[in-house]
């Protein structure tokens, strides 16, 4: 049996992530797997929250999704409270019994949030024990959301933003009184104007150069990395953290040796994103490099005809965009790479396109379009997440 689960940041006022949604979904039209709401907050529970072996969210805080019955059997009481965030589900029935358990669940000091939120006179009595409300600011507008923000001054209630998708809408939210934001505005970019790439934008667009070409010149990725203390220092920290080497390297040279081609695209690839990133939010960079590190399993791990190094830069290349703050058809016009690869992060298109789509279907828990891709790339469900699952685990020990 398994369980499905994608996990959204939650973002503060300062882009820094403050916890996770973890999401799971299922219905008539989205069937993957085909479970009853409380069986699969059950799963959610007890396959991603508790698991030592897979902690979809360190020492953040978890957005976890309770159907009415849950609530009132107080089944969040089950797991501790000090990380664990209990949303209220939109089509929950503002009774008595939910209000009971809703007094209890604070009173033993959980964090309860209203999820998607429409303002009706009937949850007013629920307001003083509510400590996150969640607007979905594709349904409520900004503008009536900010009129109940200031109706609920009197209650020590933080709001939340979903789906923000824009720099604008960010801003605006912002002014509004949201302090918290989740949605996908930090895979765009924030300047929408083109501008001139600055000297470090220009080391690192010349390193994706050279780790993109089908034959890696060494001599030139070291001429970059050389030439910016940052760069080099940060991938000697990587390559000495590497279970392929037997004594500390101190010298880029060095490294070349140890590592090898495809070793050196994936270290070169993780510390240029992380120097893009130095003033982008964290979970950007998380995003980057779990999509890269997913793309390279997938095909490690499954019979597709792709080439792994391929897949990983392909699976990075997928957010050039908001890293350097440019166009992606700009960018990839810097980069030698072939027709197939373009089409496939500009459009989607072919086996790498679908893997991509794949992916980011997965992060928005849109199972429907992952099961279709899935049958595209002839994988199964199982394999694909069986490799997110994994790449997960990677990415958060690069973070620790």
């Amino acid at each position: 049996m398994y369980s499905y689960v994608a996990r959204q940041p939650i973002l503060d006022i300062k882009k820094n992530t403050i916890g996770y949604e973890l999401l799971f979904r299922d219905g008539p039209k989205n069937t993957f797997p085909a479970v009853e709401a409380e069986e699969a907050t059950s799963r959610l529970l007890s396959d991603h929250f508790l698991s030592s072996q897979c902690n979809a969210i360190n020492d953040k805080l978890g957005f976890v999704n309770f159907p009415q019955q849950s609530l009132i059997n107080l089944v969040p009481m089950l797991f501790n409270s000090h990380n664990l965030v209990v949303e209220i589900l939109e089509d929950c029935i503002p009774n008595q019994d939910l209000l009971n358990a809703v007094k209890t669940l604070s009173e033993r000091g959980y964090k309860l949030a209203l999820d998607d939120f429409e303002p009706n006179p009937q949850w007013t009595p629920f307001l003083p024990y509510i400590d996150i409300i969640k607007f979905d600011i594709r349904t409520t507008p900004i503008l009536k959301a900010k009129l109940f923000i200031r109706h609920c001054e009197k209650y020590n209630i933080s709001f939340l933003a979903e789906k923000v998708e824009t720099y604008e809408e960010f801003e605006q939210a912002k002014a509004a009184g949201f302090i918290y934001f989740q949605g996908y505005f930090f895979s765009k970019p924030e300047m929408l104007q083109q501008r001139a790439i600055q000297p470090n934008q220009l080391s690192i667009m010349q390193l994706y150069k050279e780790i993109s070409a089908p034959i890696v010149d060494f001599k030139a990725v070291e001429k970059y990395l050389v030439q910016d203390v940052s760069l080099s220092y940060k991938l000697l920290r990587f390559v000495n953290a590497s279970s392929v080497i037997d004594k500390p390297i101190t010298s880029f040279k060095q490294a070349l040796v140890y590592l090898g081609e495809t070793k050196l695209r994936q270290f070169v690839s993780l510390v240029a994103v992380a120097h893009a990133t130095q003033h982008k939010p964290q979970s950007l960079y998380t995003l980057s490099i779990h999509r890269a590190k997913l793309c390279e399993l997938i095909v490690n791990k499954t019979n597709i005809d792709l080439e792994p190094s391929q897949a990983f830069l392909v699976g990075l290349f997928s957010l050039l965009e908001p890293l350097l703050d440019q166009p992606l058809n700009s960018l990839i016009q810097h980069l030698p790479i072939s027709t197939e690869i373009k089409l496939a992060l500009t459009e989607r298109q072919g086996s790498l396109g679908k893997l991509i789509l794949a992916i980011e279907s997965y992060e928005k828990a849109s199972w429907t379009t992952v099961s279709q891709c899935c049958v595209a790339l002839k994988i199964t469900e199982q394999e694909f997440t069986a490799c997110y699952k994994e790449s997960a685990e990677w990415v958060d020990d690069i973070a620790k």
